[in-house]
């Protein structure tokens, strides 16, 4: 298992978690494998991304 991280930074993390309840309930739309754990992480500079298990 490795951790897959999204490529973009968001500036609050509401938007970020928005898109991990997209990718939890939209995996299969977009052809993603089902990640087993999604997570929200804060960067150094204080963005937020996403990043998962697959």
């Amino acid at each position: 298992m490795r951790w897959i991280y999204w490529v973009r930074l968001y500036e609050t993390k509401f938007q970020a978690g928005c898109l991990v309840r997209r990718m939890e309930n939209d995996w299969w739309v977009y052809g993603y494998e089902c990640p087993q754990e999604i997570e929200v992480f804060r960067s150094r500079k204080g963005r937020y991304g996403v990043r998962f298990l697959v």
